[in-house]
């Protein structure tokens, strides 16, 4: 098969890097070859895999070096559980340069090197979520990655997060082959909260790829840095990234997605009860503030 390029975006603290490699420890299982590129500056991507701490990123290496371009391919790429290859992009000390910076330097330098072997099914890059600009669109932008995928929950914010993401990804498919892959909802037990997402979804011109239900066995494993996979294999958690993994396999759903409205995201989230009309919620303030500031501008 051709290689994959998929990224993984969505809301900061949403569970987007467990669940990613939750996802690859099945996928690496089910004996595809892949490769994790963290593109996120905490460096907590490849944890699990590695059973490590953090990893080097490529921007702390070659700040030791002197330069990436003094840099070997096996000094930043280590393999971890199921034969995944892992590397982290790093980024700089907090509030000195931009954080993105990494994502660009560490794609190109995997580029170059021939990290993208010809018998690789996958590459996953975990992308720091909230925002999709700068360095951190890199996957995007750059056609690196074909399939995006955003995690979510039934949390509002999350939704808001996962509407911005897809208007990064409307701005870069018409130009590119980036595409809406589909929702991946990690479930924080919100009410009504499968159908909400798949509501989304469908707003959004996706699918919710697979609901993810809660279960401390993910805290447990990740305690012991590891998978679920690989820490209770048989546990039903298992099982879901495992079922997870296959409708990635067989999933040819890309599209380019149809953001909607503050307004409309509102209307979806009083049809289900989330949100009373007489609320004044945390999107209404959000859109208020940035239409202030775009009228000042």
């Amino acid at each position: 098969m051709a290689l994959r390029q998929c990224a993984i975006y969505g809301k900061g603290g949403i569970g987007k890097s467990t669940t990613t490699q939750n996802l690859v420890a099945a996928l690496a299982e089910a004996g595809k070859k892949v490769m994790i590129v963290g593109c996120d500056p905490k460096s907590d991507s490849t944890r699990l895999i590695l059973h490590a701490k953090a990893q080097n990123t490529i921007m702390h290496l070659a700040a030791s070096a002197g330069s990436v371009e003094d840099l070997e391919l096996e000094e930043v790429l280590k393999v971890g559980y199921g034969d995944i290859k892992c590397v982290e992009s790093g980024g700089p000390e907090p509030g000195v340069g931009c954080a993105g910076r990494g994502v660009i330097t560490a794609i190109n330098f995997l580029e170059e090197e021939g990290a993208y072997d010809d018998d690789m099914d996958f590459v996953f890059y975990d992308v720091l979520g909230d925002v999709v600009c700068g360095g951190f669109a890199m996957p995007i932008r750059e056609n690196k990655a074909q399939e995006i995928y955003i995690v979510v929950s039934g949390e509002m914010m999350a939704m808001y997060a996962a509407n911005n993401i897809a208007k990064g990804i409307v701005k870069y498919a018409n130009s590119g082959s980036v595409r809406l892959a589909g929702l991946i909802c990690n479930s924080r037990n919100t009410a009504c909260e499968d159908s909400l997402i798949e509501a989304l979804a469908a707003e959004l011109g996706t699918t919710m790829i697979h609901f993810i239900p809660r279960d401390n066995v993910v805290q447990r494993a990740e305690i012991r840095r590891m998978t679920v996979i690989e820490y209770e294999p048989t546990a039903p958690q298992a099982d879901e990234y495992r079922a997870l993994a296959q409708k990635i396999i067989d999933n040819k759903n890309f599209v380019i997605p149809e953001p909607i409205t503050m307004d409309q995201l509102e209307d979806l989230l009083m049809k289900f009860g989330i949100m009373e009309e007489e609320d004044e919620s945390i999107v209404g303030q959000t859109a208020a503030s940035e239409s202030a500031a775009s009228a000042s501008n």
